[in-house]
C-alpha cells in the first residue's frame, strides 16, 4: 500500500502562511482523489474533519472555513500533494493528514503521522 509522509508544519502566528507537502511513497496517479484532513487537540477520539480535496481532474473541494484560505494541488509525477494555508487563524490548530482514495467508493490508505500546525501569538 502507498504510504504518506506529511511534512511542513510549525508555529506561526495568525494572518500567518504555511506550505505543507505530502509525499507518497508510490505513485498517485491511480488515486481518484487525495485529500488533506485535520484533527483538533483535544479531539484526538473524534473523527478527523475534512479540509480539502484534489481529484485527478484538478477539481478541489473545501472545507467552508478554509474556502479562499487554504489551496490544495497535486504533482502526479513526484507524487506530492501540497496544501498552501493562508491568513491562518488560531482554530486552524491541529494535526493535519493527506491520504487518497483509488475510487470514490474506496477506502483510505493507512493513514500518517500528520503535521503539526499551531497559530498563536
Amino acid at each position: 500500500q502507498v504510504q504518506f509522509v506529511e511534512s511542513g508544519g510549525g508555529l506561526v502566528q495568525p494572518g500567518g502562511s504555511l506550505r505543507l507537502s505530502c509525499a507518497a511513497s508510490g505513485s498517485i496517479a491511480r488515486f481518484y482523489s487525495m485529500y488533506w484532513y485535520r484533527r483538533a487537540p483535544g479531539k484526538e477520539g473524534e473523527e478527523r474533519e475534512f479540509v480539502a480535496a484534489v481529484a485527478l481532474d484538478e477539481t478541489t473541494n473545501y472545507l467552508d472555513s478554509v474556502e479562499d484560505r487554504f489551496t490544495v494541488s497535486r504533482d502526479n509525477v513526484k507524487n506530492i500533494v501540497t496544501l498552501q494555508m493562508n491568513s491562518l487563524k488560531p482554530e486552524d490548530t491541529a494535526i493535519y493528514y493527506c491520504n487518497g482514495r483509488v475510487t470514490p467508493a474506496s477506502g483510505f490508505s493507512p493513514w500518517g503521522q500528520g503535521t503539526r500546525v499551531t497559530v498563536s501569538s
